[in-house]
């Protein structure tokens, strides 16, 4: 460990760390550079102290394996997984092989089950979780540790990865601390070189210190070299990067082994980490004595029974040295020994150059079983390479298209793209032509720029029709969310164009109902209302039909079927899916405009650490813009302030005029909450043209109420008046009953004193309001103050008393000090309530894990609704009990129903 002294005691500091929070860190660096090294001691202090340690190392040839490195991860401890919840169990086994499922498990849940794994296996003794070499990590299990590392606070485990310098370890790029590995100083190399057995001397040692450039493995290798470099062998010569000096060094140091050691060395270096123990033993010259050259010339090492490289050059320096024909045989007997069907296709796969019907047939196996255990990379991977080796051409663009369409799953748009260029290469079918491009349209959509996704997908539709495709509806529905990203009027006018070539009204009720409610909610969409209960009753076996349905209900301003809808679809735990599709960000704003806050940040998080992994910008910028409102109505105005101005950089205004809306909304509401109503004004009217026309179609409309709220503060009543029927004149008979009540109560508060009552009495009229508790809310206080001014104090007093009960119930602190306000000029002291204060000063998790265990939840229930760890929820309960001065469990039920006791029954469970 010469040189790495920094280094670790990093890796100490978080391994001793407060066992009271998870650490993760990931180590980076060129190969060579000591990282495996690195992580070796880390598992040996570990385990020296007493603590558990579990380990995975990511392989080339396992990249393609769905689920690989965790199966390798857990697979000391698969006995553990009994005592986990049924649904996580199952979710669990069934990703990892050991369980046959119908259906692909849902990759949240699977995070929470192996988070859940994790913390318990950390019960008694600290837990270090160790992957090394995490770019060859396949992505399945990427994604599962990237949702465990962002959910381990307040568990005693750390976990350390490992990665080469430049390779991208999707789900880790952001968001988590790195500690770089880099060369070693001249003395530093120096001093590694004066410890090897034979220290190299004169113009070698120079030469080694130039060719190794601080690298430590490469110093000790050439040095080795050098040792063993038979006399008037001369020196190290030739321009050649370091590492492809290394690889030739190590085939050099093979080449003069017993052809009894070289044969099984080839064998191992074919193998992957599973098989490599079955490999190291497969062939009857490969006992202990076949190993010992090997390990004599510092290639492997024993640690019985495995056999392993000491590093993964040599693995790669074999590998290449050998010749194909070499390493075809050894595919061969690897596919002979496995007793694993995907291990054993992968290794025929690598063994055949020409079309084989046999081993494409195995691999498409295996991209059905990798596709039910939600390993989409590797389903696609199989499907990719069943298509090189089928020997009909019609057979080769159909596996690509399905490769094509389960990449999409994996956000790499390049791989996509490159799969449908393939299925032109190798196909005139429109069929397949146009799911292939389908599947690229899907993709772009979620990335910028979004009008060449729209292109595409028109163009797909367009063809589709042509032929009386049903594909036509598949990509118009993605054509729609483009269309709503934008807000542009000619993508509406050529939806509903294109949409006209589907004369079956019945044909595919809810992606149909989908095209006409994203494109155009105020037009045809609003005819779906009263059919969306009928809908979303057929849909009950169909959890992505459902999702569906909930979204339309949330763009109709249903927004109590649409929370209904989503919860029903998200007990399924198929709510989501491993990519934040569409209008993904649906849920949280149905959640957010119910008083479900907590739940809406908790969406907005999950969205924005997918989003960030895949590189897809304008989903986490929905994220940002959902949370950034949140913050503002709770009256955490800087921080809201950031995620708008987050939301807003990602994206570009003309393309993303949705997102534009929403910022700029939670911008003006952060400045209502600061009583800064010039800047609020001017970010509410950004929402509409200079002619008064909306910038978005759906979104505008929806600040109406808190525009005509600035305008009178800064008597701007005409041109905020004018704007108000401008809105009411273009939505006409489509308006919502929320778009409704929010313009009449704009008007109420526009509108000459002695005329507002009745703008406010309509604005309250349908109990259909109480499904937007704040803004009913607003009303009520808008009301209540026109009443006090009008010195009607005994009709102010309940409705200014019922904003209050709401606002607390809400935690939006800027609003319930304006009720108190009013309440005490209305001669009403309103009291604190000690239970609603306290509950509003926790965290939104902590918030919702005080309200699940008020209901009589356990941690482990708690757990599984909120993809925390028992221990984690156990941790938050403790650190919340003394702010809500209460000593027990038994007393969280009555410090919640406290603080919702002057609801007198309106709204709903904000969880």
């Amino acid at each position: 460990m010469v040189g790495r002294e920094t280094e670790t005691a990093e890796i100490m500091r978080r391994i001793a760390a407060d066992r009271s929070r998870g650490e993760v860190l990931i180590l980076t660096g060129h190969p060579g550079a000591g990282k495996s090294m690195l992580l070796d001691f880390a598992a040996g202090h570990a385990r020296r102290e007493g603590g558990r340690v579990l380990r995975a190392a990511g392989s080339e040839s396992e990249a393609h394996l769905g689920f690989a490195g965790l199966h390798q991860l857990v697979r000391p401890v698969l006995g553990e997984l009994d005592s986990l919840p049924p649904w996580q169990r199952s979710a669990l086994r069934t990703v990892l092989g050991l369980d046959q499922g119908t259906e692909a498990p849902d990759g949240v849940l699977t995070g929470s089950a192996v988070l859940t794994l994790l913390s318990d296996l950390a019960e008694p003794a600290p837990l270090l979780v160790v992957v090394d070499d995490a770019q060859w990590i396949d992505r399945a299990s990427l994604d599962v540790l990237s949702f465990v590392a962002r959910r381990m606070d307040g568990e005693p485990v750390t976990l350390l990865l490992g990665a080469r310098a430049e390779a991208a370890v999707p789900g880790f790029d952001k968001g988590f601390e790195r500690l770089e590995i880099g060369p070693l100083s001249g003395g530093e190399a120096n001093r590694l070189l004066d410890r090897q057995p034979a220290p190299p001397t004169g113009r070698t040692r120079v030469r080694i210190l130039q060719e190794s450039a601080g690298n430590p493995l490469a110093l000790v290798e050439l040095a080795r070299a050098d040792a063993t470099r038979p006399s008037g062998g001369g020196s190290v010569a030739g321009p050649l990067p370091v590492t492809d000096r290394l690889e030739r060094i190590f085939a050099e140091q093979a080449r003069f082994l017993p052809e009894a050691t070289r044969r099984p060395l080839l064998l191992l270096a074919a193998a992957d980490a599973t098989d490599a123990p079955t490999a190291s033993r497969g062939l009857p010259e490969a006992g202990d004595k076949a190993w010992e050259p090997a390990e004599r010339a510092g290639l492997v090492r024993q640690d019985a029974p495995w056999i392993s490289f000491r590093h993964p050059l040599i693995r790669s320096a074999i590998y290449h040295a050998a010749s194909f024909e070499e390493r075809r045989h050894a595919h061969l007997a690897l596919a002979e020994l496995s007793e694993e069907p995907d291990r054993r296709a992968w290794h025929l796969a690598a063994a055949t150059t020409r079309p084989d019907e046999e081993v494409s047939a195995a691999l498409r196996q295996t991209a059905g079983r990798a596709r039910r255990r939600g390993g989409y990379a590797a389903a696609a991977a199989a499907l990719e390479r069943a298509a090189e080796l089928s020997p009909r051409r019609a057979d080769q663009a159909r596996l690509l298209t399905e490769a094509a369409d389960m990449a999409v799953l994996t956000g790499q748009l390049g791989w996509v793209e490159r799969l449908a260029a393939e299925v032109r290469e190798h196909s005139d079918d429109p069929s397949l032509i146009g799911s292939a491009a389908l599947a690229t349209g899907r993709l772009r959509s979620l990335r910028r720029p979004h009008a060449a996704a729209f292109a595409l997908l028109t163009r797909v539709a367009d063809e589709a029709a042509a032929v009386h495709s049903p594909r036509v509806l598949d990509a118009l529905a993605a054509a729609a969310v483009v269309r709503y990203y934008s807000g542009e009027e000619p993508q509406r006018q050529r939806i509903e164009s294109l949409l006209s070539a589907v004369p079956d009204l019945t044909a595919r009720g809810p992606l149909r109902a989908w095209v006409q409610a994203v494109s155009d909610p105020n037009g045809a969409g609003a005819s779906l209302a009263p059919a969306l209960p009928g809908l979303i009753a057929e849909a009950r076996d169909g959890a992505g039909s459902l999702t569906t349905l909930a979204i339309v209900a949330w763009i109709l301003d249903q927004t109590a079927l649409a929370a209904r809808t989503f919860d029903e679809a998200y007990d399924r735990w198929q709510a989501r899916g491993s990519l934040p599709d569409g209008l993904g960000s649906a849920v949280g704003w149905t959640y957010l405009d119910q008083g479900r806050w907590t739940e809406a940040r908790s969406v907005a998080a999950d969205i924005s650490a997918v989003a960030s992994a895949a590189g897809l910008d304008h989903a986490e910028a929905c994220a940002y813009a959902l949370d950034a409102t949140a913050l503002a109505l709770l009256g955490e105005t800087g921080d809201a302030r950031h995620g708008a101005e987050r939301a807003l950089a990602l994206v570009d205004p003309l393309e993303s005029r949705s997102i534009v809306v929403f910022a700029r909304r939670a911008l003006g509401l952060a400045a209502v909450a600061e009583g800064d109503y010039d800047t609020a004004y001017a970010q509410f009217r950004s929402a509409f043209t200079g002619d008064g026309d909306p910038v978005h179609y759906h979104v505008s409309y929806t600040v109406l109420a808190e525009l005509a709220a600035a305008a009178v503060r800064l008597g701007r009543r005409e041109d905020a008046a004018d704007l108000l029927e401008r809105s009411a004149w273009r939505l006409g008979t489509g308006m919502s009953v929320r778009i409704t009540a929010l313009l009449n109560r704009g008007r109420a508060l526009l509108a000459e004193r002695d005329h507002a009552e009745p703008y406010f009495q309509a604005a309250l009229a349908d109990d259909a309001g109480e499904q937007w508790p704040f803004e009913r809310a607003q009303t009520r206080l808008d009301y209540g103050e026109w009443l006090r001014r009008q010195r009607r104090i005994a009709e102010a007093r309940p409705l200014l008393t019922m904003a209050l009960d709401t606002f607390q119930r809400l935690g939006a602190r800027p609003w319930m000090e304006r009720a108190k306000a009013e309440l005490r000029a209305a001669g009403i002291e309103a009291a604190d309530s000690v239970a609603p204060g306290a509950l509003t000063e926790l965290s939104p998790q902590q918030q919702q894990i005080v309200q699940l265990a008020a209901r009589g939840l356990t941690n482990r229930e708690i757990g599984e609704r909120m993809y925390l760890s028992p221990r984690t929820v156990g941790s938050h309960l403790y650190r919340v009990f003394p702010k809500l001065g209460i000593t027990a469990r038994a007393q969280l039920r009555d410090v919640v129903e406290g603080a919702l006791s002057r609801v007198g029954g309106q709204g709903r469970d904000p969880v």
